[in-house]
């Protein structure tokens, strides 16, 4: 079992690292994922990081990184965009919980930003509650463009860094736990083809953020 509580935010970060390159070699070891394993956290639970991503259906946590039942602490959301209910989601599983690390996690060939790229070029807004997903992410994809980077990969990792502050800036709790030492704040792009999740943005973490390839 993995003892959430006594993990850092650096040992967090390295259980998804090596997860994550066991299933880009096609050697998953499935970790906490059989029957000792569900009847020993059914008390309570203490994962040891809390993962927001986009709701697509390639971009499943405990698979990509190779965890299993008690591990990640999941929230999902189209685009990976925040309101109230994801924010306080957030809080639970970093306040409640503690688990040390929170994960934003992007991915390439992401519907939500290229919905927003199209709108900014046509005029045209999807219908329904669609728009609003459209429109949180519109503002990245604006950004990227000021910051000379029209490219899909620009706005994407643009969007993640943005996922990023906004939850530091918006949370309270999170970010006094940041600046503490207690936690930290990834974002994290996944490569679809190959199956590699990426750093793109590192807030409390003493890691390097290595240039997009």
């Amino acid at each position: 079992m993995t003892d959430a509580p006594t993990l850092s935010a650096r040992e967090a970060f390295d259980l998804l690292l090596d997860g994550n390159q066991r299933f880009v070699s096609g050697a998953p070891q499935h970790p906490n994922q059989d029957a000792a394993r569900r009847a020993e956290i059914a008390p309570s639970q203490k994962p040891f990081a809390v993962l927001f991503g986009c709701s697509d259906s390639r971009l499943a946590a405990e698979i990509i990184f190779d965890r299993g039942l008690g591990d990640l602490f999941v929230v999902r959301t189209a685009g990976h965009v925040a309101g109230p209910e994801v924010l306080g989601s957030i809080e639970f599983g970093v306040s409640v919980l503690d688990a040390p690390l929170v994960v934003v996690l992007g991915h390439d060939s992401c519907g939500a930003v290229g919905a927003a790229r199209s709108a900014l070029e046509t005029g045209q807004t999807p219908p329904g509650f669609v728009q609003d997903v459209v429109e949180r992410v519109t503002p990245s994809v604006l950004a990227a463009r000021a910051a000379g980077d029209d490219t899909v990969e620009g706005a994407l990792d643009e969007h993640i860094r943005r996922t990023v502050d906004m939850l530091l800036e918006r949370s309270r709790d999170l970010a006094e736990r940041v600046e503490s030492g207690r936690a930290a704040v990834v974002g994290m792009c996944y490569r679809l083809t190959d199956g590699s999740a990426r750093l793109v943005a590192a807030r409390g973490i003493d890691v390097a953020v290595p240039a997009r390839s």
